[in-house]
């Protein structure tokens, strides 16, 4: 076989024992870099299984009793701008997307390839939106509770327990609360990037709305550009006007 034949089957996961070990015996030092990578990248791969399988042992609990269990996360408590957003997502033992992790790991781009092949293989996703005008009546953790409790009530089926990155959700459901979950469990996960989809999603589109604040860049954060439109035009409808620096602008 040519090198580039060889690259173009090494690209394949499931390379069978008897063709890799061939390769390995193959002496052009061109074969025996490509049998490394590839050797490299299994056990990355691997790994990443490993990691993911274990991220189901919150959910395996509940699973044994029978009971559904529902992953609860939220995105955009820091920005000075748009709505908190929330997800609540139900996935079983069938569930095997191993790249779903904490949001906050994973690119943009990989982040929207994940967003539907979660919503196809979840047994339930719902999402909660509380604006900045709640934020600004009821604080952003209250808010941000209430969002929660938003998605969980908007899942078409009741889950008998909740996953929760470490919030407290105003509903009558037994709860796990656990420090950075998204990183912990499947199903926090898989609702973090839930949340952050749509939540960027929402700040694209008011970019349309609000093109000088750079939206569709920042997400409501305080970036550079944001706050130097926040000086040159001033807060928008969808900003919170209790955060700074808008509460004192809005003062002077």
């Amino acid at each position: 076989m040519t090198i580039k034949e060889i690259k173009e089957l090494l690209a394949s996961d499931d390379l069978d024992n008897d063709r890799l070990n061939e390769l390995k015996n193959d002496e052009r030092v061109g074969v025996q870099k490509l049998v490394n990578s590839y050797l490299k990248r299994q056990e990355k791969q691997k790994q990443r299984k490993a990691e993911f399988l274990n991220r189901f042992s919150y959910e395996q609990k509940f699973w044994k009793e029978n009971k559904i269990v529902a992953g609860v996360d939220e995105v955009g408590r820091g920005p000075l701008a748009g709505p908190v957003v929330t997800a609540a997502v139900i996935i079983d033992d069938s569930f095997d997307l191993i790249e779903v992790n904490d949001s906050k790991k994973l690119t943009p781009s990989r982040r929207l390839e994940l967003y539907p092949e979660i919503l196809e293989k979840a047994v339930s996703v719902a999402v909660g939106v509380k604006s900045s005008q709640i934020i600004d009546q009821v604080n952003i953790y209250e808010a941000d509770r209430l969002a929660m409790a938003e998605a969980v009530m908007n899942l078409d089926r009741k889950p008998d327990a909740l996953l929760v990155d470490a919030m407290d959700v105003p509903v009558d459901i037994p709860q796990v609360k656990l420090i950075k979950g998204d990183a912990k469990s499947n199903s926090i996960a898989a609702a973090s990037i839930i949340a952050k989809v749509f939540r960027d999603k929402l700040m694209d589109d008011y970019d349309t709305i609000y093109p000088a604040y750079k939206f569709n860049k920042n997400a409501g954060y305080g970036t550079k550009d944001h706050l130097l439109a926040l000086e040159k035009y001033g807060p928008t409808p969808i900003h919170r006007k209790t955060f700074e620096p808008i509460k004192s602008m809005l003062e002077a």
